[in-house]
């Protein structure tokens, strides 16, 4: 029996370093780089590998942007009335699950100028 509790210790342990090294190896961008989540942000996501696990960081002012996820269909037409997400914190952490997230500015224009991205993470 002693056995036993030496081997699901021995499992359990595997499974938490198998989860810390994935969560070790996440990626923390910061979306815009310098210009933080502004107008034209729309190519920024080019060329980046994301992962699901890693952080995007939105800097901007919350007194004339947001944040507000939505679907494929809301990114497109820049109307975030179905929002799946808002945030309006300014500085905004959002990590990525897998597959295609979208973001807008909800504020009225500002998509339509760019502030938007697609980010697809593995």
């Amino acid at each position: 029996m002693g056995q036993g509790r030496g081997f699901s210790a021995i499992i359990v342990s595997l499974c938490v370093l198998v989860l810390l090294s994935d969560m070790a190896h996440a990626t923390t961008y910061v979306v815009g780089d310098d210009k933080g989540w502004a107008f034209n942000t729309s190519n920024w996501p080019g060329g980046k590998q994301f992962k699901a696990g890693d952080v995007l960081v939105f800097n901007y002012n919350p007194s004339i942007h947001d944040v507000t996820k939505v679907d494929v269909n809301g990114y497109h037409s820049c109307d975030s009335s179905k929002a799946l997400e808002k945030h309006r914190s300014g500085h905004d952490q959002i990590t990525l699950a897998s597959g295609t997230t979208y973001f807008v500015c909800s504020i009225p224009g500002h998509c339509q100028q760019g502030m938007k991205i697609a980010i697809h993470a593995k």
